[in-house]
């Protein structure tokens, strides 16, 4: 019987935070103070992003996905991201990007600590740094013996710092197609609605 089930097909797992756009505007209202465009009305998730991607601020797509996505998968596109732009990384970013990838496998409060204390004591704040402090932010206090949470835009808002640093890091005249792959991927993360 277990294998009758397991060969099964899954309904998709849902990888937006809320079942529609205005919804994520409304109850993460903090992204108005990082977005130049807003949706309209009865706008779907791939429809305002695609608007805003080719818009004259195509850098809201980046914040938008970091927003709009759940936090395991904007934290997995933009690492995926990231390393294809910055393959040669120092020995601190790489062991940080081992913390990153541990608590991606295992969202557990340990890996959650471990990487933010890694992250906050990094002698540079790098691309790998703000993704650190995302998973950090991501849920719960920020220390064991820390009652203080950072409220829900932190995190999105960190993600979207890294992404945007490591665009930046790039060369000037490779920045438009960087930012257009990765926008490529990201697409793949939103609801057809």
């Amino acid at each position: 019987m277990d294998d009758l089930n397991s060969e099964q097909t899954l309904p998709p797992a849902r990888a937006t935070r809320f079942d529609r756009v205005d919804d994520l505007f409304r109850e993460m209202d903090k992204i108005t103070a990082f977005m130049t465009e807003r949706p309209a009305p009865e706008e779907g998730y791939r429809a305002f992003f695609q608007r805003v991607r080719v818009s004259q601020t195509p850098e809201d797509a980046v914040t938008f996905i970091c927003f709009a996505v759940e936090t395991p998968e904007a934290i997995q596109w933009a690492l995926d991201s990231i390393l294809d732009l910055q393959p040669d990384l120092s020995a601190e970013d790489t062991q940080l990007v081992n913390w990153i990838a541990a608590w991606l496998d295992d969202q557990s409060t340990e890996n959650r600590w471990k990487t933010m204390q890694m992250a906050l004591f990094a002698p540079r704040k790098t691309a790998i740094v703000y993704l650190g402090l995302a998973v950090g932010w991501s849920g719960g206090p920020l220390a064991p013996n820390d009652l203080v949470s950072v409220p829900a835009w932190r995190t999105p808002r960190a993600i979207s710092s890294a992404v945007l640093r490591a665009i930046g890091q790039t060369h000037a005249d490779h920045r438009c197609a960087s930012l257009n792959q990765m926008m490529d991927r990201a697409a793949g993360l939103l609801r057809v609605s």
